[in-house]
């Protein structure tokens, strides 16, 4: 697995997040108010949604949309709603935002 250096921590504001470009489509990098990054891919699993438009609040993103609750961590939706927005490993690293890559297999 390699880790690529996305950017600075103080680039992306607390309870904020930034996008890049994945392979297969955006990824949405958020950053909770105690400074810990969870990276997502940009879709809601509901109906697509824009979830780095989201309001973030503790480990937990609201899709825009329709509100869907969507855990950091896992990337699963919440009771009563079933789905899941596929995670990528993040990390702080020296002050810098690193997401992982995986190894082509």
């Amino acid at each position: 697995m390699n880790w690529l250096d996305i950017c600075a921590l103080e680039d992306i504001n607390a309870l904020g997040s930034r996008i890049i470009n994945g392979p297969k489509g955006n990824i949405a990098i958020f950053r909770t108010s105690d400074d810990e990054v969870f990276a997502l891919d940009d879709r809601c699993p509901h109906k697509g949604g824009p979830l780095s438009q989201g309001l973030i609040y503790g480990k937990r993103v609201a899709c825009p949309l329709h509100n869907w609750q969507i855990d950091l961590e896992s990337g699963e939706a919440l009771a009563p709603d079933i789905g899941c927005a596929h995670h990528h490993l993040a990390r702080v690293e020296n002050g810098r935002v690193m997401l992982a890559l995986r190894d082509a297999s």
